[in-house]
């Protein structure tokens, strides 16, 4: 599998040769959304809290007596089909939303996103990235000077302090290290860029 290699601006300058094992798979679209339904489920916090029957605090007693009124029957205000009754089944702090999804795959399904985003021409490589200090400017001149300027991704082999402070207040643009690429930031991104030495963490970590 050969990936465009791109200078400083943006032009492919070569290529560069990568695994099909990784960049080479077939799209698999329902492993795919499974993987990214599961780690954004696996995002969520359980901190939701509502009030059942028993919390409610009314009163116990009978609202009216239960023949001869000619209204419905009720037997206290806490009933969840009054107004300001209590939830039927409510939401608890202890709710649990994880997905579980195995090692495998995991793994196949990120190969099958790096390998879409290939054959879609989203996926390019550099030689290394980094910028002279930690200022968001240059860092948005670096991109805008290879026809990146929005929605970029960037996984390099290691994150310094520079590129950190620089790409904070740059918006559509993330800056990772190969192993916290995630699926959803992988599929989010119109544009994903890897360093050379990125391409082999990647390698090593989804064999």
């Amino acid at each position: 599998m050969e990936l465009k290699l791109l200078n400083e601006q943006g032009q492919a300058a070569s290529n560069v040769t990568a695994p099909d094992t990784v960049f080479g798979r077939d799209y698999n679209e329902a492993l795919i959304h499974q993987l990214v339904v599961a780690y954004q489920a696996n995002a969520r916090s359980s901190n939701s809290k509502q009030k059942g029957r028993s919390e409610i605090a009314k009163s116990t007693k009978k609202p009216w007596r239960q023949k001869g009124t000619g209204r419905a029957r009720a037997g206290m205000a806490s009933s969840p089909l009054w107004r300001g009754g209590g939830k039927i089944f409510p939401n608890s702090p202890d709710q649990n939303y994880t997905h579980k999804v195995n090692k495998k795959m995991y793994r196949a399904g990120v190969c099958s996103i790096l390998s879409q985003l290939v054959r879609e021409g989203r996926l390019s490589v550099v030689d290394s990235f980094s910028i002279e200090a930690p200022k968001t400017k240059l860092l948005a001149q670096k991109l805008k000077g290879m026809g990146l300027d929005s929605s970029v991704l960037i996984i390099a082999d290691a994150v310094d302090e520079n590129l950190m402070l620089a790409s904070r207040n740059l918006i559509g643009v993330l800056i990772v290290e190969p192993r916290h690429a995630d699926p959803v930031s992988l599929v989010q991104y119109k544009n994903v860029i890897l360093t050379k030495s990125a391409i082999t963490k990647i390698e090593e970590m989804l064999a």
